[in-house]
């Protein structure tokens, strides 16, 4: 079974890690939140399988980069949706452009 089942989750622990290098967000800070929203997502009866554990390493990603004035949530949000639209109006096969 691969470690990744969509190449977005490798995607989201690559930019955590870069984030972390770069001194943008502490390591404390991302374990930390990260172990919380795990913490949360269990309370809330949420599966504890791949598919939360991803998701919420996303949502903490999120969280940390608006919480340390990197980027606004408004910001997230349209640049999620231009992804969206440019990867819906990407041929097949092809590398998505933004």
């Amino acid at each position: 079974m691969p470690v990744f089942e969509q190449e977005w989750q490798a995607q989201v622990l690559a930019m955590a890690d870069a984030l972390i290098v770069n001194k943008s967000i502490e390591p404390t800070h991302w374990s930390e939140a990260f172990g919380a929203g795990l913490a949360q997502a269990h309370a809330a009866g949420r599966q504890d399988d791949m598919e939360t554990y991803y998701a919420v390493a996303l949502d903490t990603l999120e969280a940390l980069v608006t919480t340390h004035g990197k980027l606004t949530e408004v910001e997230i949000s349209k640049r999620c949706e231009a992804w969206k639209q440019a990867y819906l109006r990407t041929p097949h096969g092809q590398p998505v452009k933004l």
